[in-house]
């Protein structure tokens, strides 16, 4: 069992940087992929981008690749999201995602999920 709670989200413009927190909360962190999706209003979740368990393997949307980069500290028991160039098309809820798994692949099912994180870029 893990808990997660996002942080990092706010009101920026156009062209900026934030930086999305994970925090997770029990025990074998570094056994878990950890992802981010996100929800637009009126949208459906959609993959943002994961991680492996030692951070040497990621997958990113072609909408976000280039842009953001999704990292992990697993003494911290952290993943984070540095997004870049921020675009307005990029609002959106941002939620984290955790799955027990040795397996990476770019498709996964999550079986934890937090809270969510408002991301609102202005243009």
């Amino acid at each position: 069992q893990v808990q997660l709670v996002e942080s990092g989200g706010g009101l920026v413009q156009a062209g900026g940087s934030l930086r999305l927190s994970c925090a997770a909360s029990g025990r074998s962190f570094n056994i878990y992929v950890m992802a981010w999706f996100r929800q637009a209003p009126g949208k459906g979740r959609e993959f943002v981008a994961n991680i492996n368990w030692s951070g040497s393997s990621t997958y990113y949307a072609d909408s976000v690749k280039g842009r953001f980069t999704i990292s992990r500290d697993n003494g911290k028991n952290t993943v984070y999201l540095q997004m870049n160039s921020l675009k307005p098309e990029d609002t959106a809820v941002y939620y984290c995602a955790a799955e027990p798994s040795a397996i990476h692949r770019m498709t996964m099912t999550y079986d934890y999920w937090g809270q969510g994180t408002q991301v609102t870029v202005s243009s």
